[in-house]
């Protein structure tokens, strides 16, 4: 905090004056000073003094102003010593803070070297260049596949010497369970809720674009990126004249098939909308791409299991410690769920539904991160049901804060009153946010300008006010933006305070 590392360590005016707390300190005695009637009493000079005018816990949680309960737990990651909680042991949601274990959970699984195959596969052989058998378009659990990357697997079978497939495109799926979206509980429209199997193009979505021309509307539905546009045929979309609701979804005949208001749509515009069919999707794309490199396949048909073959083309993801740093960064859900689901098969485990796996995965952190009672029900922290407290966040911090989970953590900028960065401040800060409707978590670690370590967790949410909402209010519920901004003005504060009273 500013206004107290002043006194030893460099730090611009912005810093100093800029911080929340610093401002409750110094702001309102500054504007109201008068000359004492009587004589001061000797006070404490320096550090101490400083850590006697902190801001105390239930001020800044008052301030707040936040419907529900907060709690929150810091300890020193060197001894384990806890320096402060308040109710650390209520198991609240945590959101995506979540993420943060099943990270834990896939690099012990799969190893931060892991990369994930999506392969083709000839079966029956091949003969002048023609597979005599089917291709085989395989699911390899890559959360990051895209189009392009399709493109090129594409380019790479010509390249190999293959002009035509004498049998069927048949595309396998189901190296990891098959899974139509994450939570039942979000809106169908939410791109942050598609489906889940080992295959994902595009984060499972897919690019809904309209335009409207002389009173007309087109609209488009495509495996869209930078290069490539390939429209598929397994998501449609309708214009219906309504004003509600915005977005209707329904699986017909083994289609995406959805609606969406006239009034809503305006002159144009775009958006993703989540795709529930991922294996079909992926197929139809890598049809549309091999016929643009003279290879003509039948139309994607999905199979159980996996065939013999021979694998023709092979396309491999980055490391699993990237692709981790990306989804803590970005907090891709699909990712989350994806790793988590690799894992508990890495493990051995049978989990067939996302609560089933990650009931092994909270075996797993009892067992190997010394934690008490973690409850989640996915790997992503999306469904409402899951339950961690902040002392299990933070023993689990504490367990493997030499491990190298910091080195993938999202740097937290610290702000000042105006919400700006503070680019100087002399607290480092790396940590999990977690946001939902009502729910604000951030977990990681804090640096002072002393090099001591704390771990934390702070936990904050309003499941009362969440049970009210309805699906179609929980893409942006009334007062939810307000409520997760003061949250988020909250915990900055509460790690300012602990990096004035626990520093050296």
């Amino acid at each position: 905090m500013g206004y107290v590392l002043a006194m030893t360590h460099k730090i611009s005016r912005r810093g100093l004056l800029g911080t929340s707390t610093a401002f409750a300190v110094f702001g309102a005695g500054a504007a109201q000073a008068e000359p004492p009637s009587t004589s001061l009493r000797p006070v404490l000079r320096g550090e101490d003094f400083f850590k006697r005018a902190v801001r105390g816990v239930d001020e800044i949680t008052q301030q707040a102003q936040l419907t529900g309960k907060v709690s929150f737990t810091v300890a020193d990651t060197a001894t384990g010593e806890k320096l402060e909680t308040l109710e650390g042991d209520v198991a609240r949601p945590p959101a995506s803070v979540a993420k943060a274990i099943t990270a834990l959970y896939a690099l012990d699984a799969l190893g931060p070297d892991h990369r994930f195959k999506t392969k083709l596969l000839a079966t029956g052989g091949v003969a002048d260049g023609e597979i005599l058998g089917d291709l085989v378009l395989v699911g390899g659990a890559d959360p990051t596949l895209s189009t392009d990357g399709l493109a090129t697997m594409a380019a790479n079978l010509k390249a190999a010497g293959i002009i035509g497939v004498r049998g069927g495109f048949k595309v396998y799926e189901a190296a990891i369970p098959v899974i139509d979206r994450i939570d039942a509980k979000q809106p169908d429209q939410v791109g942050y809720n598609p489906g889940v199997s080992a295959l994902a193009l595009n984060y499972n979505r897919v690019h809904f674009e309209w335009r409207r021309s002389s009173g007309k509307y087109t609209v488009t539905m495509e495996g869209r990126t930078d290069k490539y546009r390939p429209a598929v045929q397994m998501a449609v979309m309708q214009i219906r004249d309504r004003s509600a609701p915005v977005y209707t979804y329904e699986n017909r005949g083994g289609v995406d098939a959805w609606t969406v208001a006239r009034g809503a749509l305006g002159g144009s515009g775009s958006r993703w909308l989540p795709v529930r069919k991922p294996g079909l999707y992926a197929g139809e794309v890598f049809q549309s791409l091999a016929g643009s490199n003279g290879i003509r396949l039948g139309k994607p048909q999905l199979v159980a299991t996996l065939p013999a073959g021979e694998v023709m083309v092979t396309h491999e993801s980055s490391d699993l410690r990237g692709i981790l740093r990306d989804m803590l960064k970005w907090s891709t859900n699909l990712t989350a769920e994806m790793m988590g689901l690799a894992a508990t098969k890495a493990r051995g485990g049978r989990g067939n539904s996302l609560k089933e796996s990650a009931a092994l995965m909270n075996r797993w952190a009892k067992e190997a991160l010394g934690t008490r009672s973690v409850a989640l029900v996915d790997h992503s922290g999306l469904g409402d049901d899951s339950r961690v407290t902040a002392d299990d966040m933070v023993a689990a911090l504490v367990k493997v804060h030499s491990a190298g989970l910091r080195d993938i953590l999202k740097p937290i900028a610290m702000l000042d009153k105006n919400r700006r960065v503070i680019k100087d401040h002399p607290m480092k800060v790396d940590a999990k946010t977690g946001t939902l409707n009502f729910v604000s978590a951030l977990a990681g670690y804090m640096t002072g300008p002393d090099g001591t370590e704390k771990a934390f967790a702070i936990f904050a949410a309003d499941t009362d006010i969440r049970a009210t909402l309805s699906r179609a209010e929980r893409e942006r519920p009334p007062g939810g933006r307000s409520w997760n901004r003061r949250a988020k003005v909250m915990q900055q504060q509460l790690i300012e305070r602990w990096g004035v009273l626990y520093g050296a």
